[in-house]
């Protein structure tokens, strides 16, 4: 493993998206398992990043921050993985990734809290309504096989997480279409090394 790369999380948290990332990268990196009641909040940590969350990376000294932020750099900062966009795929890498990480999060998680806007309230909405969230989403997924194209980028692996853990928990709807981008998308080496890896480390995480 290298200092050069550490890996800061715990395998019962968005931490697996990032996990997923680095095994995509092949990159070598050091993984510091955190407990949320204790090494999460420590001073530490917080020196790392203030809202005592994970993931977190620090590569080469600089802190990145933010599962859809950690993957792009990710991308850029190991160019042979070939997980950057094209200049074809920019655009759509860019925007699905970012609606991902805002509108959509925004929606579910509201939804989830059972906190539904009224139709004055959803103007403010970057998200409008959980509804509009969900099929464009679904819209995103069915455009092409991947969500910028027809190759796996980046930004399928934080989609893609999206997609699978909300069939998962049930904060997404079993449409077809969400069903299929999630196969698709997790029948790589990358997603089941990753598994396995946060699998292992289960039994010693303490839950949120």
């Amino acid at each position: 493993m290298s200092n050069d790369l550490i890996f800061y999380t715990n395998p019962m948290s968005r931490g697996q998206i990032v996990r997923w990332m680095l095994e995509e990268t092949g990159a070598p990196y050091e993984t510091q398992v955190m407990d949320y009641a204790s090494t999460m909040k420590s001073d530490a940590y917080l020196a790392i990043n203030p809202m005592g969350k994970v993931p977190a990376i620090v590569h080469r000294g600089k802190v990145v921050t933010e599962c859809a932020a950690i993957c792009a750099y990710l991308a850029e900062a190991f160019p042979e993985a070939d997980l950057a966009p094209t200049a074809d795929e920019r655009a759509d890498y860019y925007r699905w990734l970012f609606f991902a990480a805002g509108p959509l999060e925004h929606a579910i998680t509201n939804n989830n809290a059972k906190f539904i806007p009224s139709a004055e309230q959803s103007r403010s909405f970057g998200y409008g309504s959980y509804d509009q969230a969900i099929d464009t989403l679904a819209g995103a997924v069915s455009a092409h096989a991947y969500i910028a194209g027809d190759r796996f980028t980046a930004a399928d692996v934080y989609v893609g997480s999206a997609v699978t853990w909300g069939l998962m928990f049930g904060t997404l709807p079993k449409l077809d279409a969400f069903v299929r981008y999630s196969e698709r998308v997790t029948d790589r080496d990358a997603y089941r090394r990753g598994k396995d890896k946060d699998n292992a480390l289960m039994p010693q995480a303490a839950p949120a």
